[in-house]
């Protein structure tokens, strides 16, 4: 891994892994019907891995080829700390089981993770042409315009939001987010349970939502949003206040002024 490129926040990085995200976005497009594909378990878990594979065939390279010495993470349902270098954490298809039941809340994510930290990302919803994108140290951004964290600091004012990391999650993670639900709707004003975590953290990103927590450590779902939340001015730690890291188990994405009043509603469950 010692091979990898330095990282540099430059705008050659950011329009290569844009326009392959793009490109990528415009296959996940074509592959959509606004009706559901599959009755049978089976053919949703087909319809997911051919939305996987395709998107894959033609985002894969290009990404590599963007950061030489880079290496891909291959398992999109993994968690916990990566090796030392430059690893990109992709989600060709982050919502499939939205995209495959016609819905409309999915998106191609591409985050670069250099020694355990995201530096660089791209989020492309492709049916309405959005695109967020953030560099460490560079700021996050809506089609090229700034964005920037809720400046709400009254949690009862507050719309948050969680969901489920996975399929197949264990019993006793289920049933604290069951407490966690709860215990948010005791203290704020909405809470959103939905998938995919990215399209909620995007939220958090653009001052739309004022928080975002989860019981899992996905990495491909928490990578891109991290990055965009923390640099659009949000905060984002593990659920006992300490900064978030790729080890952590579990994850809270807040605006700066709801942050403390969340983690405290939360404690009881963490």
């Amino acid at each position: 891994m010692s091979t990898a490129m330095p990282f540099t926040a430059g705008s050659t990085h950011m329009s290569e892994v844009t326009g392959a995200v793009t490109a990528a976005g415009t296959v996940l497009r074509d592959r959509y019907t606004p009706h559901a594909r599959g009755v049978r378990l089976t053919g949703i878990v087909d319809e997911i891995h051919a939305n996987d594979d395709a998107v894959l065939a033609v985002l894969r390279e290009p990404l590599l080829r963007a950061r030489p010495g880079s290496v891909w993470a291959e398992d999109e349902l993994a968690g916990g700390a990566l090796p030392q270098g430059e690893w990109w954490a992709v989600d060709p298809a982050e919502g499939n089981i939205n995209h495959v039941h016609g819905m409309s809340d999915w998106a191609v994510t591409a985050t670069l993770v250099r020694d355990n930290r995201p530096v660089l990302t791209v989020v492309h919803l492709p049916l309405t042409g959005d695109t967020y994108t953030a560099a460490a140290g560079a700021g996050a951004r809506l089609n090229g315009v700034r964005l920037k964290a809720s400046a709400k600091t009254d949690l009862g004012a507050a719309l948050t939001g969680t969901g489920q990391a996975r399929p197949g999650e264990d019993e006793r993670t289920l049933r604290r987010i069951g407490d966690s639900v709860t215990a948010m709707l005791v203290n704020g004003l909405v809470v959103r349970v939905s998938v995919p975590v990215t399209l909620q953290l995007i939220h958090v990103a653009a001052g739309r939502m004022e928080a975002f927590w989860q019981f899992s450590d996905v990495r491909s779902g928490l990578v891109a949003g991290a990055l965009l939340v923390s640099e659009a001015g949000g905060v984002v730690t593990d659920l006992a206040g300490e900064p978030w890291t790729l080890a952590g188990r579990d994850f809270l994405a807040a605006a700066p002024g709801v942050h403390p009043a969340a983690l405290k509603a939360l404690s009881s469950v963490a």
